[in-house]
């Protein structure tokens, strides 16, 4: 099956298989990654190191007379005083050769076809080592993120002086730049002369022709050089490391076939990339106009209608954890909105319930709701961290509860336990069973209100609150907080350093709309029940990914056996 077929004949496979993309590290926004597609770049890259891209040519020089002449060329350069005569190459055992190669091919080491450049950094502090229109210098950084093949500069630019007098050295136009450190990986190809700084270890071919395929040899074994590397702070691979990288290297004309199909390839990535991304995000958009139209409903026969509309779509419009997450939040919405179950004349008003507890509330515009500041619903708590130096203080059986542990809304455990002695001896105070514990400090408030409801009694650390509610309303209050996600972000400070903190008096003077005891009761049921059928529709959206995903590496690993 020939690589175009490849890709063809398995479209839907390809653009189908996404995962819900890691939260950490740098990267756009999107938070799925196109994992068919990502291995797709990778099969196609492997075909073409391994040979089994472009038909082989009996006409074409075999890769031993190319060799050949690129050691003819060396030894040029050595005479004309060029270069230094180079290290003696070790050949390539059977072990190092990955796989197997055509018979016009040849394992060569890659410090065999070009030289190794490493780079420097001019002294910072000396303005005549800089210029604004010199020399490019090239970091790692500015080969952050890049799309094209090649570069031609970067952020800075040094002077012929700065280039004299570091280690920083002029590479010309063609070379193949390979980030070796901070981080492994990056590749690019020159568009004119510039320097790099200690970040990378270069190659500079001495044919150049060969360059376009040393790039695309060195992006598909980033990935291999990266898991090689050593260090402490950060890892790094030596001039003398990259060097020693064996490389399949095929006749010179197969190489220029090679490198033509795999741009053809990479091109036809590109457009079903930017055809998956244009789909998901106009389904995006299509999920958040028909939930809106749930929310911002009139009355409820509207919102009937609505519903019927949405249900009609439900399998089509909530594919992925995006939709599923906005649907969870649109439930919680009409929730506290009183739109989620009838209204019964009969509930008797919350407002006397509240007044058992002695908490002040005002009437408002629902019939039997009434509207209280959340700091009025109970006793609030703040949290602390007992001396470290204390070994006794600590590994007891009270749950110390941190933002870490806020992953779920029921807590009754954590990570970290205290004991009787630090709550005796310290500023930490106990929890009671049923309380509501909340994030009021820390990155997490950028974007999310982690809440949960204590199903123990523990303590927590001076980033959370506690608010202890009278059992009855606890639920219906974790709910309502829960759906008021957004607007507790919106009252979040944001330090000029980054750091994000809920101020207690803004935080305890949120309004809250209770409705009478019984509707609460059944909105807690409904909305229990309809969370269980978004968890359902979650389990089987990662079924059907990760069946996607591993059909899209089955076909991978068949096609390079």
């Amino acid at each position: 099956m020939s690589a175009q077929t490849l890709i063809t004949e398995h479209l839907d496979l390809w653009a189908g298989a996404v995962t819900k993309k890691s939260s950490s590290g740098r990267g756009g926004n999107r938070k799925v990654e196109l994992t068919g597609i990502k291995k797709l770049r990778e099969l196609i890259l492997e075909l073409a190191v391994r040979g089994k891209l472009v038909e082989q040519n009996p006409n074409d020089e075999p890769a031993p007379t190319l060799l050949t002449r690129i050691k003819d060329i060396e030894q040029e350069l050595v005479k004309s005083k060029r270069i230094r005569k180079p290290k003696h190459v070790a050949s390539i055992s059977a072990e190092e050769a990955e796989f197997n190669l055509p018979s016009s091919w040849q394992w060569v080491r890659l410090g065999a076809i070009g030289q190794i450049v490493g780079g420097g950094t001019p002294k910072s502090g000396e303005p005549s080592f800089w210029s604004d229109k010199g020399i490019p210098w090239l970091t790692p950084a500015d080969l952050y993120g890049l799309k094209e093949k090649f570069i031609a500069s970067g952020n800075r630019d040094i002077s012929e002086l700065g280039l004299a007098k570091s280690s920083a050295q002029l590479l010309p136009l063609g070379s193949v730049l390979f980030s070796s450190r901070a981080p492994i990986g990056y590749v690019a190809i020159t568009s004119g002369e510039l320097a790099t700084n200690q970040g990378f270890k270069s190659c500079v071919p001495r044919i150049q022709e060969m360059n376009q395929f040393i790039y695309y040899f060195l992006k598909r074994s980033a990935p291999h050089i990266d898991a090689s590397a050593s260090g402490t702070t950060f890892k790094e691979v030596s001039g003398t490391k990259v060097a020693s990288i064996p490389m399949p290297l095929p006749p010179l004309e197969e190489q220029h076939r090679i490198v033509q199909k795999v741009d053809e390839l990479m091109a036809i990535c590109d457009r079903l990339e930017q055809q998956t991304s244009d789909q998901l995000d106009a389904h995006e958009t299509l999920v958040e106009t028909l939930l809106g139209t749930l929310t911002q409903s009139a009355n409820a026969t509207e919102l009937a209608d609505n519903w019927a509309r949405l249900a009609e779509h439900f399998d089509t419009l909530f594919t992925t954890e995006q939709s599923i997450g906005k649907l969870k939040q649109s439930i919680l919405q009409l929730a506290v909105m009183g739109r989620l179950v009838e209204q019964d004349e009969g509930d008797e008003p919350v407002i006397n319930l509240l007044k058992q507890h002695y908490i002040i509330s005002k009437p408002c515009s629902l019939n039997g709701w009434a509207e209280v500041s959340l700091g009025n619903l109970g006793t609030v708590l703040g949290g602390s961290t007992p001396t470290k130096s204390k070994g006794e203080f600590w590994n007891g059986s009270i749950p110390w509860v941190s933002p870490k542990d806020m992953k779920c809304h029921l807590i009754k455990d954590s990570q970290i336990r205290v004991t009787e002695q630090a709550l005796s001896q310290s500023n930490l105070k106990l929890v009671p069973e049923n309380s509501l514990i909340m994030v009021v400090r820390g990155m997490i408030l950028a974007h999310s209100f982690p809440v949960a409801i204590t199903e123990s009694e523990v303590t927590i650390n001076q980033d959370m609150k506690a608010l202890t509610p009278p059992d009855e309303i606890s639920k219906y209050l974790l709910l309502y907080l829960q759906a008021s996600k957004h607007k507790v972000v919106e009252l979040v400070d944001r330090s000029s350093h980054g750091t994000c903190k809920l101020i207690s008096k803004k935080l305890w003077s949120l309004p809250i709309l209770l409705p009478p005891l019984e509707e609460q009761h059944r909105i807690v049921q409904k909305v229990d029940e309809l969370m269980a059928l978004c968890v359902h529709l979650k389990e089987r959206l990662n079924q059907a990914s990760e069946a996607r995903c591993q059909l899209a590496g089955a076909v991978v690993e068949g096609a390079l056996s």
